[in-house]
């Protein structure tokens, strides 16, 4: 098997995958490619809810409002108001695929939770495990489908391009342009085949394993913005990452996430010591948006010494936290913690990539034929700091889109006859020494958590710009001496958003959002308040 065809090449298995799979499969034959088993993904691991204004109490001019305050004045209005605007009607698709909402007692309206930036309880939930019952709901739904070919265990190499196949004859991203598919691998036996597609979906995630520590699972090394970039796509806003205020501190808990919700429903974030800290950074104290959150906890450990602050969860009832958080119960006592009786550990960790492939409201990216959706995408919804619970819906009303918009491509697209020659092995040989490939890993980490974390200067910047592109280049002489394995690609593609970070990071000489630039620490509207395109 060298080639597959079909109709649409959706790469990615999460919400904005496979919802957009399950709309495209009324249309013509869906390839589905995921890189491990359908249910790894960041939707599996997103504990707090959907946002989506359904109560009678708001509204979408409040949704809106606090969705543009939170990316401080980077949103894309038109963007956001289609987001939220959609969000009732995608809470009852979801419903309809079986999600399990949490409802009030008498199992008439949603229990909807609330989360730092929203005036409103407005987060619809599954307890603390709605990604993982969302992911659930759409796996059976897509494995259902017959028209959707899934293919677990399989990797992106590279996408195909006109651009590509044609070097100087044509422009990338022109009108002559066009994505034919992508090149991808079978993880379990080392073959490369060329799926051939008359649209291409990507929907692989953030690259949240850029950073040392993170929420995110090993798979989110930002695949699909690097494949993107490769064959000339714009991309945007990458400076703007998200750092999670709240991961539990454990050395065997892998930066497990301690959801937002939990200061929803009234714990608040305290000093070794038991004072309370977040008054003096925001008016709204622990339920202020993210990135001041992070921030304001970074420094309150670098200035004390600390390793970490302390979230007070015993504010909140016992029983009802149980109830209402059981995921999390367990696995603080797994770690010896009784969030019922004593404080939870906490420090940030990287969480949610703001930025992405540049696209319009219409999901396509600037390759004609190439349309990305989720975290991979920057539709302009987050602008310089996601608002809570946003990224779901983003994920679902954005993979709709994605779906029509393929669509009427398909339609409307002059037919290409050019087909996608199989991969040429070449004379690359087994890597003889994998520990090159561990030790980048680590390096491109530790110096992205250093140099372009939370705070950052030029300087740092400047030292990081210096070495990642070394490590590019020693990155691009092993790829193309040795066997490509799983493990190299995703190597390759955490040093490419690496270094897209770190470029877009230097050219804000402004404060705003999750960029926080210690040489610049103001937010200068005259000059900056625009999208960083790459």
């Amino acid at each position: 098997m060298e080639r597959i065809d079909s109709d649409f090449l959706v790469i990615g298995s999460g919400m904005a995958g496979l919802s957009c799979a399950l709309k495209l499969c009324e249309h013509g034959d869906v390839a589905l490619v995921t890189k491990k088993e359908l249910a790894e993904s960041n939707t599996n691991y997103a504990q707090g809810g959907i946002a989506a204004a359904v109560s009678d109490d708001d509204s979408f001019q409040s949704h809106i409002a606090d969705t543009l305050k939170a990316g401080q004045k980077l949103c894309h209005k038109d963007a956001v108001k289609l987001l939220v605007e959609s969000g009732p009607r995608m809470i009852n698709e979801l419903i309809n695929f079986g999600v399990d909402f949490a409802m009030k007692k008498g199992g008439e309206s949603l229990e909807l939770g609330r989360e730092g930036g929203h005036s409103h309880r407005r987060i619809a939930h599954a307890k603390d495990l709605t990604g993982q019952r969302i992911e659930q709901a759409l796996i059976n739904a897509a494995r259902q489908a017959p028209r959707i070919d899934i293919y677990e265990n399989h990797m992106g190499v590279d996408l195909v391009s006109m651009a590509k196949m044609n070097p100087g004859g044509i422009e990338p991203g022109s009108d002559a342009d066009r994505c034919l598919g992508a090149y991808v691998i079978n993880r379990r036996t080392g073959q490369i085949i060329s799926f051939q597609a008359k649209a291409t979906i990507l929907a692989t995630g953030g690259a949240g394993k850029v950073y040392l520590y993170t929420s995110n699972p090993d798979i989110a090394s930002g695949d699909g913005v690097a494949m993107a970039r490769r064959i000339g796509a714009k991309v945007a806003n990458m400076e703007f990452f998200q750092f999670h205020p709240t991961c539990l501190f454990h050395p065997q808990a892998k930066s497990f996430l301690v959801s937002e919700a939990v200061r929803g429903e009234g714990a608040v974030l305290k000093l070794s010591d038991g004072s309370t800290f977040m008054e003096k950074y925001h008016p709204l104290s622990s339920l202020a948006p993210r990135d001041i959150v992070a921030r304001a906890i970074d420094l309150e450990i670098k200035i004390r010494g600390d390793d970490c602050v302390y979230l007070d969860t015993t504010l909140i009832d016992s029983s009802w936290f149980i109830e209402r958080f059981p995921h999390i119960y367990s696995t603080c006592r797994k770690f010896g913690i009784d969030p019922t009786r004593e404080m939870a550990p906490v420090v940030p960790a990287a969480h949610y990539m703001c930025g992405g492939l540049s696209t319009g409201v219409e999901a396509m990216t600037s390759i004609p034929g190439l349309f990305a959706v989720g975290e991979t995408a920057h539709t302009g919804v987050h602008g310089a700091n996601r608002l809570a619970s946003n990224s779901l819906l983003e994920a679902v009303v954005f993979a709709s889109i994605a779906a029509d918009s393929a669509r009427e491509w398909i339609k409307a697209a002059p037919d290409v006859r050019q087909e996608i020659p199989p991969w040429d092995y070449g004379y690359a040989v087994d890597a003889d020494e994998q520990v090159v490939i561990t030790h980048l890993w680590d390096e491109i980490r530790r110096l992205m958590w250093n140099y372009v974390g939370i705070v950052r200067t030029d300087k740092r910047l400047a030292r990081a710009k210096k070495r990642i592109e070394l490590i590019e280049q020693e990155i691009n002489e092993y790829y193309w001496d040795f066997v490509i394995t799983p493990d190299l690609l995703e190597l390759r593609n955490l040093a490419m958003c690496a270094s897209l970070i770190i470029e877009c990071s230097l050219l804000r000489k402004e404060s705003r959002g999750l960029h926080y630039n210690l040489d610049y620490p103001d937010q200068d509207d005259e000059k900056f308040n625009h999208d960083t395109i790459i």
